[in-house]
């Protein structure tokens, strides 16, 4: 299993960021990365600084840029790959339902981080189920 830190997600998106502002070639996943980043230009002056990108804090007030795009990038993979199963399906409805892919997935992003904080206050494993319920929920209420 891949676990990166803290310091190579930070890395990996600065990286992502410059390639796009230099027109260099990408990967498949860096040019996933890179549609979030274009859809978040008040991240930008943070990813073309990685040196202060890897020592910044960030809190809730002011929203951390790295947690954001890991989680643009996570709904993403998810989707491509239907982990877990009916995931695509419930963020189409919600995308269709708001027309709008990326509020969409900023609505997905929610049910994500709900069901991740369930899975750690009660020390069981993530329910993917409730997860994709809660997307459907969204997707389904007028």
């Amino acid at each position: 299993m891949f676990s990166p830190s803290q310091q190579d997600v930070r890395r990996f998106f600065c990286q992502v960021y410059v390639k796009l502002t230099q027109a260099q070639l990408t990967d498949p996943l860096e040019t996933l990365a890179g549609e979030w980043i274009a859809l978040h230009p008040e991240y930008h002056a943070i990813l073309a600084d990685e040196a202060t990108a890897l020592t910044s804090q960030f809190d809730d007030s002011q929203g951390n840029p790295f947690l954001h795009l890991s989680m643009h990038l996570s709904i993403s993979e998810q989707c491509s790959i239907d982990q877990p199963q009916g995931i695509r399906q419930a963020v189409e409805l919600l995308a269709a339902k708001r027309a709008d892919l990326h509020a969409a997935q900023h609505e997905v992003m929610e049910c994500l981080g709900t069901m991740l904080w369930e899975s750690q206050r009660s020390g069981r494993p993530p329910d993917g189920q409730a997860y994709i319920d809660a997307v459907q929920r969204r997707a389904t209420r007028d």
